[in-house]
């Protein structure tokens, strides 16, 4: 179950750490990020007029943020914020209670349409209070749009408009940026397209739900083993569930990631004979992928479901 950070109004509201904050970090002008993708993203549209600070250390899970008193302090005195709510507790309290402008906060939810989280995607969720610490609740949406393609472009036009907004005099670089970048999605796309047209099975058994955006834009069927919250295991039933699934459809592969414990995917694809590969929900950077970005990373994704399901 997340750890969700439970942060002291006191700590919020200090008036030393709103000062460690204001105006960013001595680099200069800075955004803060809540998970990679959208470092990536800012990253790519800033150039070199920003200093992008991620939330969330490599290797780390970033549904299990919890933020530091100084993590506290640059949400509240970055140039601009970039985040989704109802991903990350501990991040959306930091954003309401630093009460910023508006214009310097982009919620990428007002966005991008979020699908509805399916009811397997959900079933972590009754596992509120456990060991003491408060149950995630996405607000019945999926928030990983991240792996369509076309939903980081939306993305990647609204940070441009918020940076042409706070720095207008270098709106032409990240409305150029944001093009190149846009152009590079749209080929990415392209070839998730062609590669995954024609399959023996549209399958995808993955550690936890965080593919359905893949699986809706590419004609796919997500089945989890575990729901939006990776770290919730699945109950004996639902394992047995998605085991006979794997045997009756032939499935040969049963996916783990980079930074979710694989075991109990592996449980399922010892009970069944299949194999395991890695699919990349790309929440974050790991130590195996820190010399990747998300454009390659979707591309290993790719390789991985056509080599799985027998993609021509």
């Amino acid at each position: 179950m997340r750890r969700a950070a439970l942060i002291a109004p006191a700590l919020l509201l200090s008036p030393f750490l709103v000062a460690c904050g204001a105006g960013g970090s001595d680099n200069g002008p800075t955004v803060v990020t809540s998970a990679y993708p959208f470092e990536f993203l800012v990253e790519r549209v800033a150039g070199d007029h920003y200093t992008v600070e991620n939330l969330v250390r490599p290797g780390a899970e970033p549904h299990d943020l919890e933020l530091s008193p100084r993590q506290v302090a640059d949400v509240q005195g970055a140039d601009l914020v970039v985040y989704v709510d109802a991903f990350q507790t501990a991040v959306d309290k930091a954003v309401e209670q630093a009460d910023r402008k508006d214009g310097t906060t982009v919620d990428l939810a007002d966005t991008v349409e979020l699908l509805e989280a399916s009811e397997d995607e959900e079933h972590d969720h009754d596992h509120g209070d456990e060991e003491g610490h408060e149950g995630h609740d996405h607000g019945g949406v999926d928030p990983h749009f991240w792996l369509d393609p076309h939903r980081m472009e939306l993305a990647a036009r609204a940070v441009a408009d918020a940076l042409e907004e706070i720095d207008p005099t270098n709106a032409d670089e990240y409305a150029a940026n944001a093009d190149a970048l846009v152009a590079e999605l749209q080929a990415l796309d392209a070839d998730f397209t062609v590669g995954l047209q024609t399959c023996e099975r549209r399958t995808i058994v993955t550690a936890h739900a965080a593919f359905a955006y893949l699986a809706d834009a590419y004609d796919l069927t997500q089945v989890p083993i575990a729901g939006l919250e990776p770290s919730a295991e699945p109950s004996s039933a639902q394992l047995a569930e998605i085991s006979d699934l794997v045997t009756s459809q032939g499935i040969t592969t049963v996916f783990t990631e980079e930074l979710v414990d694989p075991r109990v995917a592996r449980t399922v694809a010892d009970t069944t004979g299949a194999t395991t590969a890695t699919l990349d929900p790309i929440e974050g950077l790991s130590e195996a992928t820190a010399d990747q970005d998300y454009l390659s990373l979707m591309r290993n994704n790719l390789d991985a479901i056509r080599e799985a399901n027998g993609c021509q």
